[in-house]
C-alpha cells in the first residue's frame, strides 16, 4: 500500500495550534516553523502523549509496520527509559530541511509536500496514541463538528456590530467577523461596566494546555483505582532484596514472580496492599503485619494508564479524547476547548453506562474553590454539556459585573454572591430588575419589557427572588449627596467639608478647618445658606480677630457654605520692569523694600555693554496733568553691579567705559517702576570679514574701526596676486540677507574715493578669482554653452554663437551678469537702435523664457483697447453725422 510520507507528531502539534490560531486558513510549513520556535511547549505535549501511550518502541514500530507505515517513522522521538523497554519522548534530532527533527516541515526537498490529510488521523487512531478529535487539522474530514470564527456568537450577538467603534477594523481593513467582534468586546477595559462578559468563559480560553492535567509525576491519591494499562513497582526489603515492575494486563491482573497472578482491577492501593500481605506472605515467610516482620514491601504506581473519554454537547471541539486515569471532568472539558457560548457551566453531566453519575456546577469551583464534585473519570465515560440554563446580566455596584448563568435555583441572592457581592457604595435597599414580559402578556406595543424594584430585608440582605432568562439586574448606587456637613472655603489652613454637630457656631467650624491665616480680612465673612426650595440666602458675619473669634457668632445649618477672605485677594498684582543691557529683560513681582540692585540680580546681571555710570528709572507720575504718563530720573551706578568676578575680586569681562567708583547709593524702587540699563556708546564686539582667493594673505580679518572700507582690507591682505582677476570679485553680505553685491574693484583699486569703495560690515565675504576668459550662455537658447571671450562683442554675438534663441525665448528681456555680480540689460532708445550690453570675461548671458500668461494678458488688453477704440470711432461718426444734418 503506497502511502505519502507523513510528518511525525511534532508537526501534528504545530498544526493543532495553528488551526486554533488561524481558523479556516491553510497552514504553511513556514508558519509551522515560526510557531515551533515560539511555542516550545508543543514538544512537551508530544512527549506526554508518547509517554502516556503505554507502548514500547518495538510495539510502536510493529504497529506502524502492520498498518503500512515506515517502521522508523517515530524513531527520533522514542527512547528506552530503562524500565522494561517503555517509551518516553526525547528531543528530536535536527536535520536539514526539518523543524525540530520533522522532515519536510520547512525547507529541504519536502518543504512543498502535501499537508497531512485524514490518513494522519487514521494512523494515530490505529496506533492508539491519540484520537483524531484531539487535533484540528486542515483537511480533516473525520471530525464530527468543526468550529470556525463565524460560528461563535455571544448571547447578545444581534447588537454586536452597533457596539464596535467604526474605526476598529481587521488587519486587512475589513470589518470584523462576529467572532472577532466578540473577542474585542471581551476585553476587560470594554466590558468592565457593560456586563457583557460571560462569567467563567475565560477559564477555558487560556493557552496553557496543561492547566487541568492530572499530576503525572507525583504519587496518586488513595482513592485512585487500578486498571488495565497501569504500571506498578513492587519493592521487597529485609530478608529479600528485590524489585519488580508489574504491568496491569488488559484482563486486569499482574504476575509476580514466585507468587503468581493477582487480580488488581478496580482496587485502590490500600486494598491492594491488604491483598499483598496475604499473597506475598504465602511465598515469603518474613512478610507479616507488625514490628516483628523480617521482610517488608512497598507498592506504588509508576505509570498511569489513559482512558478514552467522550466530550459532547455544547463544547468547542466535541469528540473522543485520551485522558489520564487520574484526570477529572475538568481535564476532559479543557481538552475539548470548554463550553461554547451556548453551553452551560452549571449543569455539566457525567454519564456512565447509560445513566448520569454526577453533575458539576463550575460556579462552585470558580467562586468558592470547591472541586469536590469534579469526579475522576473512568474509561468510556461521557461528559455532556447541555444548553445553558438561562443567563442574566448583573450591572452596577457589584464586584464583578457580568453575565451569569441562572442555574437550578436561579435566585437573586445566589447570582449577587456569584458576582462577588455588593460594593460598599451599593444601595442595598433597592435593586432594579429589567425583565422580559412573558409572551402571553405582550398584548400591546411597547409592553415587551418591565422593571421590578426589589427591596432588601431591612435594607441589608438580598432577597431570594427567582430570576428568569434574560433578566438584567442593576444594583443601584447610593446617592452622591453628602449630608451633615458645612463647607469652609478660602483663607483657612484646611479648607473643605466639616462635620456638622448640634449647636455648631461659625467659630467652631473655623477652628475645625485649621483656623484663620494671618492675613485674613476681618471685615466680613459670607455664609451661603440652602433653603428648602433649593434657593440660597446670603448671610454675613464679622471676625473679631485672626484667632477665630466671631462678632455675634451665628449658628450654622446643614449645607451652609462659609467663605473667608484674605487681604491678598484684594491686592493688585504689583510689579517692576527692567530693560536694556541686562540678561533677562521683563517684569518681576514687586516686594516692599526692593532696590535697583535686587532687580538687576533677578534679571541675571548686566550684559558686557552696560553703562556703569548711570541708569534711568521711569516712575508713575504724581500728577497726570498735561497728559503725563511717567516721570524719569537718572540714578547712579558703579562697578559693583558687575556680579561675576574672579577670586581676587576683579571683573574679567571685556573692556569698556570706566564705571563710577564703588559705593554709590542704592535706589529703592516703587511699584510699577521701569528700570532702563543704558548701553555704552558705540560698544560692540569685534567684527570680522573674510577675504580669499587671489590675495597674498587670505583669511578672516577683524575690522579695526567702523569706517574701514574695501580698499583698506585689500591693503591689509597684501594686495592682489599676479593671477587675480579684479573684475570678477565676488562680494557677498550676510547682514540683512543682502546677498551678492556688484562692485567695481578695479576702480576701487585705482582710487579710494570711488563710490564702490563701500564700508565693510561684520560677516562680509570677499573672494577674488583667477582670470577666466570665457562667457557662458544659459537659458532659452538652442545650445547652452560656454564660449571664449571676444573683446568688444555684445551679447547678441554670444547668443548667435549658442544657436540662437528657442521658440519660447524672450529675447527682449535678455540680460548679462557681469563677473563682479552686476547685471546689465538692454537699453531702450527712442528712434535709435537699442543698446546691447557687452559681456566681460567670466560673464553669464541669460535668455529667459517667454511668460505665456503675460502674452495672453497682453492679447486680451489689446483686444479690449481695440474694442474701446472702435466704440469711440462709432460715437464720433454718429456725432459728425448729427452735426452735418443740423447744418
Amino acid at each position: 500500500m503506497n502511502r505519502p510520507f507523513l510528518r511525525p507528531l511534532l508537526a501534528v502539534g504545530v498544526f493543532l495550534f495553528l488551526a486554533a490560531a488561524l481558523p479556516a486558513q491553510t497552514v504553511s510549513p513556514q508558519q509551522a516553523q515560526q510557531l515551533l520556535q515560539g511555542r516550545p511547549d508543543l514538544l512537551n505535549q508530544l512527549r506526554q502523549r508518547l509517554g502516556g501511550s503505554g507502548l514500547t518502541p518495538d510495539q510502536i514500530r510493529a504497529r506502524l509496520r502492520a498498518q503500512g507505515y515506515p517502521d522508523n517513522l517515530l524513531d527520533s522521538y522514542l527512547q528506552s527509559d530503562g524500565r522494561s523497554g517503555s517509551t518516553g519522548a526525547t528531543e528530536p534530532t535536527g536535520a536539514p530541511g526539518a523543524v525540530g527533527g520533522v522532515p519536510g516541515a520547512a525547507g529541504g526537498t519536502n518543504g512543498n509536500s502535501a499537508m497531512p490529510t485524514s490518513d494522519v488521523f487514521q494512523a494515530l487512531r490505529e496506533l492508539g496514541i491519540a484520537d483524531s478529535s484531539d487535533f484540528d487539522f486542515p483537511g480533516d474530514t473525520n471530525r464530527t463538528k468543526r468550529i470556525t470564527g463565524d460560528s461563535l456568537q455571544t448571547p447578545f450577538d444581534s447588537t454586536l456590530d452597533s457596539r464596535i467603534p467604526t474605526d476598529v477594523r481587521g488587519r486587512d481593513g475589513r470589518r470584523l467577523t462576529p467572532y472577532e467582534q466578540y473577542l474585542y468586546l471581551r476585553a476587560d477595559s470594554i466590558q468592565r461596566d457593560s456586563g457583557l462578559k460571560v462569567f467563567g468563559m475565560d477559564l477555558f480560553s487560556q493557552r496553557n494546555a496543561s492547566q487541568f492535567d492530572a499530576n503525572l509525576a507525583g504519587p496518586v491519591d488513595p482513592s485512585y483505582r487500578l486498571g488495565a494499562g497501569d504500571r506498578l513497582v513492587l519493592i521487597l526489603t529485609g530478608d529479600v532484596e528485590q524489585a519488580y515492575t508489574l504491568d496491569v494486563t488488559r484482563e486486569g491482573f499482574v504476575v509476580i514472580p514466585q507468587v503468581g497472578q493477582i487480580s488488581v482491577a478496580n482496587l485502590t492501593l490500600a486494598q491492594l496492599e491488604d491483598l499483598l500481605y496475604s499473597r506475598l506472605g504465602r511465598s515469603y515467610s518474613g512478610i507479616r503485619r507488625g514490628a516483628n516482620a523480617t521482610t517488608r514491601f512497598s507498592i506504588s504506581v509508576a505509570r498511569l494508564r489513559s482512558n478514552q473519554i467522550f466530550v459532547v454537547g455544547e463544547v468547542a471541539r466535541p469528540g473522543s479524547y485520551r485522558v489520564s486515569a487520574a484526570g477529572t471532568a475538568l481535564t476532559a472539558l479543557y481538552a475539548a476547548g470548554g463550553p461554547t457560548m451556548n453551553g452551560s457551566l452549571r449543569a455539566i453531566q457525567i454519564r456512565r453506562n447509560g445513566r448520569s453519575v454526577g453533575t458539576i456546577d463550575l460556579y462552585d469551583y470558580l467562586t468558592q474553590g470547591d472541586a469536590s464534585h469534579d469526579a475522576r473519570l473512568l474509561n468510556g465515560d461521557i461528559v455532556f454539556v447541555p444548553i445553558h440554563t438561562g443567563r442574566v446580566r448583573v450591572l452596577g455596584e457589584v464586584n464583578r459585573p457580568g453575565t451569569y448563568e441562572v442555574g437550578t435555583s436561579g435566585s437573586l441572592a445566589e447570582i449577587v454572591r456569584a458576582a462577588g457581592g455588593m460594593l460598599p457604595t451599593a444601595a442595598r435597599s433597592r435593586i432594579q430588575i429589567e425583565r422580559l414580559t412573558p409572551m402571553r402578556d405582550r398584548t400591546r406595543p411597547g409592553s415587551d419589557r418591565a422593571v421590578l424594584d426589589v427591596s432588601g430585608s431591612g435594607g441589608a440582605d438580598v432577597p431570594a427572588l427567582a430570576l428568569v432568562d434574560g433578566d438584567v439586574v442593576r444594583v443601584l448606587k447610593v446617592a452622591d449627596r453628602v449630608r451633615n456637613r458645612v463647607l469652609i472655603r478660602g483663607n483657612v489652613f484646611t479648607p473643605g467639608a466639616v462635620g456638622l454637630t448640634s449647636g455648631m457656631k461659625l467659630s467652631d467650624a473655623i477652628r475645625k478647618a485649621g483656623g484663620l491665616k494671618p492675613d485674613t480680612y476681618l471685615g466680613q465673612v459670607l455664609i451661603t445658606r440652602l433653603n428648602s426650595d433649593s434657593t440660597r440666602t446670603q448671610l454675613r458675619a464679622a471676625l473679631a480677630d485672626t484667632i477665630g473669634n466671631v462678632v455675634n457668632d451665628p449658628n450654622l445649618q446643614e449645607e451652609d457654605e462659609v467663605r473667608v477672605f484674605g487681604r491678598s485677594e484684594f491686592r493688585p498684582l504689583r510689579y517692576v520692569a527692567v530693560t536694556g543691557a541686562v540678561r533677562r529683560s521683563g517684569r518681576y513681582p514687586y516686594h516692599e523694600g526692593m532696590t535697583m540692585r535686587d532687580l538687576v540680580l533677578l534679571a541675571g546681571g548686566l550684559q558686557e555693554s552696560a553703562l556703569l555710570t548711570e541708569a534711568e528709572v521711569a516712575r508713575m507720575p504724581v500728577s497726570r496733568a498735561d497728559g503725563a504718563t511717567a516721570s524719569t530720573m537718572r540714578v547712579p551706578m558703579d562697578s559693583s553691579y558687575l556680579f561675576e568676578r574672579g577670586m581676587d575680586g576683579r571683573y574679567a569681562g571685556p573692556p569698556g567705559l570706566p564705571g563710577a567708583a564703588s559705593g554709590s547709593r542704592d535706589v529703592v524702587l516703587q511699584p510699577y517702576d521701569n528700570l532702563l540699563i543704558l548701553r555704552q556708546p558705540d560698544w560692540e564686539l569685534q567684527r570680522s570679514v573674510f577675504v580669499g582667493g587671489e590675495v597674498k594673505y587670505p583669511g578672516s580679518y577683524t575690522l579695526v574701526k567702523k569706517s574701514e572700507r574695501l580698499s583698506d582690507l585689500i591693503v591689509r591682505a597684501g594686495g592682489l596676486t599676479g593671477e587675480a582677476y579684479a573684475d570678477g570679485v565676488n562680494f557677498s553680505r550676510r547682514r540683512n540677507r543682502v546677498g551678492r553685491i556688484g562692485v567695481n574693484l578695479p576702480a576701487v583699486l585705482r582710487s579710494a574715493q570711488d563710490e564702490d569703495n563701500i564700508i565693510l560690515f561684520d560677516g562680509d565675504s570677499i573672494t577674488i578669482p583667477r582670470y577666466d576668459a570665457v562667457v557662458r550662455v544659459d537659458g532659452a537658447v538652442n545650445s547652452p554653452t560656454a564660449l571664449p571671450y571676444v573683446k568688444d562683442k555684445d551679447m547678441q554675438y554670444y547668443i548667435r554663437a549658442a544657436g540662437g534663441g528657442r521658440l519660447d525665448a524672450d529675447l527682449a528681456r535678455t540680460y548679462v551678469t557681469q563677473p563682479n555680480g552686476r547685471v546689465d540689460a538692454v537699453s531702450r532708445r527712442f528712434l535709435l537702435p537699442d543698446g546691447q550690453p557687452t559681456p566681460r570675461p567670466g560673464a553669464v548671458v541669460t535668455v529667459p523664457k517667454r511668460d505665456r500668461t503675460e502674452r495672453q494678458d497682453t492679447l486680451a488688453a489689446r483686444t479690449q483697447i481695440a474694442s474701446i477704440i472702435g466704440t469711440f470711432a462709432a460715437v464720433i461718426a454718429s456725432l459728425a453725422t448729427i452735426i452735418i444734418q443740423t447744418r
